[in-house]
């Protein structure tokens, strides 16, 4: 599976709380194992109460009412940024226009509002190890595709999975938990 600008959709079938009907955004997948975030499941958690617990002041033009989301259950005490754009301190590339960083200075940016114009913020992120992702992708727990940039940051997070599956030309109730054999 290529990772580079795709996404991952969550099959009905996977019923792990967790993941049910999430989309995680790929951000690396090697042999060594594969790192993504999820990117519809926004928190009660907002961008002000991450500048006050790190004592970072916002300007007065900063959006401070910006939801953070879980982005999985790993380091979920660790803030990762995805942004478009040019890359920050410590930013990993992870196609020609995105990149992911878990560095402040890009917060600080953020909050001078001096910052990417698109960003998502996570707190923790989703991890699989060696031959994880590929296993539950024969037991046709995940369908993988291109994303598109609107669906990170023009479409509602509460649509973003919805929106997911009908970029494939299916109706929600066509999707089977089965895998198909011939």
């Amino acid at each position: 599976m290529n990772s580079e600008n795709h996404i991952l959709i969550a099959m009905p079938r996977l019923e792990d709380p967790l993941f049910a009907k999430t989309v995680v955004y790929m951000c690396d997948h090697t042999k060594k194992g594969a790192m993504g975030m999820i990117v519809n499941r926004p928190l009660d958690v907002k961008l002000g109460d991450l500048l006050d617990q790190l004592s970072i002041n916002p300007s007065a033009d900063c959006n401070t009412d910006i939801a953070l989301y879980f982005g999985g259950p790993v380091l979920p005490q660790c803030g990762f940024v995805l942004h478009r754009g040019m890359p920050w301190d410590h930013s990993i590339e992870v196609d020609h226009d995105f990149h992911v960083t878990t560095s402040q200075d890009i917060l600080h940016a953020i909050a001078a509002n001096e910052g990417p114009e698109q960003f998502l913020i996570a707190l923790g992120y989703s991890g699989w190890g060696p031959g994880q992702l590929e296993n539950e992708m024969k037991e046709n727990s995940w369908l993988n595709a291109p994303v598109a940039q609107s669906l990170l940051f023009d479409v509602a997070p509460e649509k973003r999975w919805e929106t997911s599956v009908q970029t494939f030309g299916i109706e929600l109730a066509q999707l089977s938990g089965m895998a198909g054999h011939a």
